[in-house]
């Protein structure tokens, strides 16, 4: 039996697209659970994987730790190429996969590291509600403009499911929230929705990142 990769991450988390990835190749993993914005305790245990306290980090079957949920999802799509979770280097798609799998963390996934303590930044309360709310309207702006420049099939870059997909699936889930998603950005809605029901993943959904009321926000 190969050796198995074992993901740092939380449920709801940034380890969530990297746990589906993993879960569509077949391969085996285990979750250490930790949510390091939780506490100090849970951020320092996180620190002792990866300096920055943050997850997901994954330690590959060879030993090797891997950190950011971006390189994550396409190291594993290249290292399988059958399952066809990303396009191959020399293919037209593959320009537009990188660039979208880079813009997802530079542009919206790191304004949660904001979002998740904003004392990090704001002096004061007040500051604080202001840094949530821009946050939010400058995540939902992010969106748009992604959805403004891609023409999506029954997927975002054509007719086959990529990490792409399963990146932007759960970070819609995350603020703004899926109603202001499928607002801001019509074209994806679809896109997000058939991943959502994909029934290779109805398990793992239920277990990750359960469908409960009010979910859409």
């Amino acid at each position: 039996m190969d050796k198995e990769y074992v993901v740092h991450g939380a449920a709801g988390s940034g380890s969530v697209p990297v746990e589906a990835a993993l879960t569509l190749l077949g391969l085996p993993y285990r979750v250490v659970e930790n949510a390091p914005w939780e506490s100090r305790e849970a951020a320092d245990r996180i620190g002792q994987v990866n300096r920055l306290r943050q997850v997901p980090a994954v330690i590959l079957p060879g030993g090797e730790l891997m950190t950011e949920s971006a390189a994550i999802l396409i190291h594993l799509a290249d290292r399988h190429p059958q399952a066809g979770l990303a396009p191959a280097p020399h293919t037209a798609e593959r320009a537009q996969f990188l660039r979208w799998m880079v813009y997802l963390p530079a542009a919206i996934y790191s304004m949660f590291w904001v979002r998740d303590d904003p004392s990090r930044l704001a002096a004061d309360p007040a500051a604080e509600q202001v840094i949530s709310q821009r946050t939010a309207e400058r995540i939902a702006d992010c969106w748009r403009m992604m959805d403004e420049q891609v023409e999506p099939a029954a997927y975002i870059l054509g007719d086959t499911m990529s990490v792409l997909d399963l990146y932007v699936t759960v970070m819609s889930r995350w603020t703004p929230r899926r109603r202001c998603f499928y607002e801001v950005a019509p074209k994806m809605a679809a896109v997000v929705r058939r991943v959502d029901a994909d029934p290779r993943l109805t398990a793992f959904w239920a277990q990750r990142m359960p469908f409960g009321a009010g979910w859409e926000g």
